[in-house]
């Protein structure tokens, strides 16, 4: 398998399916449909073969794709895999296949939508496997046009408009790539200074000896960048109108792994390149977090709109990722990746039931429903599965990647880890209070006539609930890879002894 090109048909396989769907009549809704299920699939079965086939005895990147293209500015197609960035891609995937089966009512514009939403699958898949940053950076601007175009063409929202929430996202995230850009143009300078010879190769970069004061300079640019997209606060704002005003799929993956590349690169990027830039930063990161994870729980509390909650619920829950990479250890960096991976699947899987419920209902206010749990068990059982996760529940997935942050962090922060900790607190009062109001109580015969999950709304919850169990009863699974690839990183970075502190 290493010397089979698996990433890259990875990649081809979705661009291949949307440019197949381009050449249909629209009229053909199910072949398009067929299509787009298809390209996910392949690229699921792929990804699960990298993820088996992985040697875990032997760190560093595996499945080494690398073809020179622009010689004379050091970039190279250049794609791998470790530790770090399977996990990402097995999310990316696992949400991606769910979310064509949870658009699958989409009758109108069918063409344009699912292959949109191929490309933007392909988009987020390139920036976890790219290991050359004009490549990285490519494939995360190929995200921002498919994200826009589907929330403004199928989006649907009662706070805002689906034009607002479009660009409202879509300038946010264009701002933290502004950011991005010049700290990546700064590395690119500095380095060819220092060696003599231009190069974007992520590993050539981390190896060279940038000083300090650089360091610092570029992690910042990076922490504003990467921070932005991981709706660090204040630049928070963008996240839950994206969620609220873009329709189930867009939900999915926005909330799913388009966060999770701002993560992705604060570790692969910035920690990886920049270490003692890290090591400046991360106190002021870690004030950051708390705000995050505070603030946001207790703006759910208020929230009767079952999206916004989830939105909002993400910035908190992203709180914990932002301090788990603050706290700069091996213990807390791996949390961080599995809690990623863990919020991933949880928040897609809330996001397909409320997105099932809406098409049925035409309403997300809590207030409206009650007793649903009689009406549409199978629907109460995945909003619960999610629930019962986002509050961190021991035994599902989420549980691992929380623990595993608050032991790293606490090492460093004391005071913060503890603050952080009461969001678990919040998280459960709103959650729980949610799940009450909508699943139980008194049945509202209103609703006697929603339509059960089945056939193939059913999928989301086989897939997704399926990842949340196995994740939280056999988390050595993904724990030991992640393991693998963020001791290594950390070796090369000469973190390991460091900590968090100035």
């Amino acid at each position: 398998m290493q010397s089979f090109p698996v990433l890259t048909v990875t990649l081809l396989v979705p661009v291949i399916g949307a440019a197949c769907i381009m050449l249909l009549s629209a009229d053909n809704r199910k072949t398009i449909k067929y299509i787009a299920a298809s390209s996910t699939f392949i690229s699921l079965v792929l990804t699960l073969v990298v993820f088996f086939a992985f040697d875990r005895s032997q760190p560093g990147m595996q499945f080494v794709e690398s073809i020179p293209w622009v010689k004379d500015l050091g970039v190279a197609y250049a794609l791998g895999v470790d530790g770090i960035s399977i996990p990402m891609l097995l999310l990316t995937n696992l949400i991606g296949f769910s979310a064509v089966y949870a658009s699958w009512q989409v009758e109108e514009r069918a063409k344009e939508f699912f292959a949109l939403l191929l490309l933007l699958i392909t988009g987020v898949m390139g920036t976890f496997v790219a290991t050359d940053l004009f490549i990285f950076f490519l494939f995360y601007e190929v995200v921002v046009i498919p994200i826009y175009l589907l929330i403004i063409m199928f989006g649907s929202s009662k706070r805002v408009t689906r034009e607002y929430a479009g660009m409202k996202l879509t300038i946010y995230l264009l701002i933290g790539s502004a950011f991005l850009l010049v700290g990546l143009i700064s590395l690119f300078i500095k380095a060819q200074a220092i060696l003599g010879f231009p190069t974007m190769d992520i590993s050539t970069l981390a190896a060279v000896d940038f000083p300090v004061w650089f360091q610092v300079f570029v992690f910042a640019l990076m922490a504003l960048g990467f921070g932005t997209l991981l709706s660090m606060f204040p630049f928070h704002a963008w996240s839950p109108d994206g969620y609220a005003g873009a329709p189930t799929a867009v939900s999915m993956i926005h909330a799913g792994v388009l966060k999770k590349i701002g993560g992705y690169g604060l570790i692969r990027i910035g920690l990886y390149i920049l270490p003692l830039g890290a090591k400046y930063i991360a106190p002021l990161i870690a004030v950051l977090a708390i705000a995050n994870v505070v603030y946001a729980a207790f703006i759910c509390v208020s929230q009767k709109d079952l999206k916004y909650i989830v939105g909002y619920s993400s910035v908190s829950h992203m709180g914990y990722v932002l301090i788990g990479i603050a706290a700069l250890n091996l213990i807390s960096l791996n949390g961080a990746v599995m809690m990623m991976y863990a919020h991933g699947v949880m928040a897609a899987l809330f996001f397909a039931m409320i997105g099932n419920l809406y098409e049925k209902s035409h309403t997300r206010e809590v207030t409206d429903f009650g007793g649903l749990a009689h009406q549409m068990p199978r629907l109460a059982t995945g909003l619960m599965l999610a629930g019962l996760a986002s509050l961190g529940l021991p035994g599902l997935v989420n549980f691992i990647g929380e623990f595993t942050i608050f032991v790293g962090a606490f090492r460093e922060y004391q005071i913060l880890t503890i603050v952080a900790v009461s969001g678990i607190v919040l998280t459960a009062v709103y959650i729980l209070r949610t799940l009450g109001d909508v699943l139980f109580g008194p049945r509202k015969a209103q609703w006697d006539h929603l339509a059960d999950l089945r056939g193939v709304e059913m999928v989301p919850l086989i897939v997704l609930g399926g990842a949340i169990v196995i994740g939280g009863i056999l988390p050595f699974t993904l724990m030991e890879l992640i393991n693998s690839g963020m001791g290594q990183l950390l070796a090369h970075a000469s973190l390991t002894q460091m900590g968090g502190g100035l």
